[in-house]
C-alpha cells in the first residue's frame, strides 16, 4: 500500500498566495456540515480532507479546544 500526499484543489474564491482564509474557511464547513448531515457523512470528508491538508495541526488543535469549551469565534 502506497502513500499518494493529497493536496487541497485550487478554490477561485481563494486566488491569493495566503491560504489562510482558504483553511478557515475549510475548517468551518465541515463542521456545518456534519452538523446538517450527521457524523461521518462522506460529503464532509471533502471538507476535512481540505483543512487537514491546508491548516497547520496546532490551528485544528486551538479551535476544537475553543469549540470544545464554548469559545470559537466562528459561526457553525
Amino acid at each position: 500500500m502506497t502513500y499518494e500526499p493529497k493536496t487541497a484543489p485550487f478554490d477561485p474564491r481563494f486566488p491569493n498566495q495566503n491560504q489562510t482564509k482558504y483553511c478557515y474557511q475549510s475548517y468551518l464547513d465541515f463542521h456545518r456540515c456534519e452538523k446538517v448531515k450527521g457524523q461521518g457523512d462522506q460529503v464532509c470528508k471533502y471538507f476535512k480532507n481540505v483543512y487537514s491538508s491546508m491548516c497547520p495541526n496546532s490551528w485544528v488543535e486551538k479551535w476544537d479546544g475553543q469549540r470544545d469549551e464554548g469559545t470559537f469565534a466562528g459561526h457553525i
